[in-house]
């Protein structure tokens, strides 16, 4: 979530009416500044996971199911399927062979996807780094970096990229607007990515922003939506 009063809020579906569960957050190099402003709203850390393996993920699966095993022969409701080991037993079958034939079977019905290839984690130094502020915003310094990384990527400046539409947004920044925000709201509540936006001018009480025009419709019919903090802003064209 791009803000960090709507990231609790989400987490604390996993444990409503006294009940208990475990938010997994999935945290890219981008996502960095996000979560260390969540840590500073919440005052706690974010816990690391690591990713398990294949071998972690088969060993979990036959834990599992001996888990269901071990139950069936507590509970011993097992007759008839007895009777017919039996069987297959008294026709000369070696008995180690009927019960891994009988798993083979069970682990049929189990329906697993295949585990997909899990490549080594990388770990991510951003060369810019800061400190954020008692209320875990971003400090200026981050938000110099931002824009001068969209000149040099041709995304700012004094002309429309083609293809590009403005549209204006009713906050700016007196009310503390940063460019992190207007792509955050924007990308979340319109469910466009973030980096197809352009050009993000901010003035003093408004907001010129570029967007693709295929993502119009889209972003304008989602005004009222979006929030900066607790305030609603509106969205229309220039």
């Amino acid at each position: 979530p791009y803000d960090s009063e709507m990231y609790v809020h989400r987490i604390g579906r996993t444990g409503r009416a006294g009940k208990t569960g475990i938010a997994i957050s999935l945290v890219i190099p981008s996502n960095k500044r996000k979560l260390e402003r969540i840590e500073a709203y919440t005052k706690q850390k974010v816990s690391r996971a690591t990713l398990p393996s294949e071998e972690d993920i088969l060993s979990y699966r036959d834990t599992k199911l001996l888990e269901q095993i071990s139950v069936w022969i507590r509970r011993g409701r097992c007759g008839r399927e007895r009777e017919m080991v039996q069987e297959l037993v008294s026709a000369g079958h070696e008995l180690l062979d009927i019960s891994a034939i009988a798993l083979k079977l069970s682990r049929a019905e189990e329906k697993k996807r295949p585990i997909a290839p899990i490549g080594a984690v990388h770990e991510y130094s951003p060369k810019n780094t800061r400190r954020l502020d008692k209320r875990g915003r971003m400090g200026k310094s981050f938000e110099h970096t931002r824009i001068s990384r969209k000149k040099s990527s041709g995304r700012t400046g004094n002309f429309r990229e083609k293809g590009m539409v403005p549209i204006i947004l009713n906050t700016g920044r007196t009310d503390g607007l940063r460019a992190n925000h207007v792509m955050g709201t924007i990308s979340h509540h319109a469910d466009i990515p973030g980096n197809s936006l352009g050009k993000i001018s901010i003035h003093k009480d408004h907001t010129l922003v570029d967007v693709p025009k295929e993502f119009v419709g889209q972003i304008l019919a989602k005004t009222g939506s979006y929030r900066f903090g607790k305030q609603t802003i509106n969205v229309e064209r220039a």
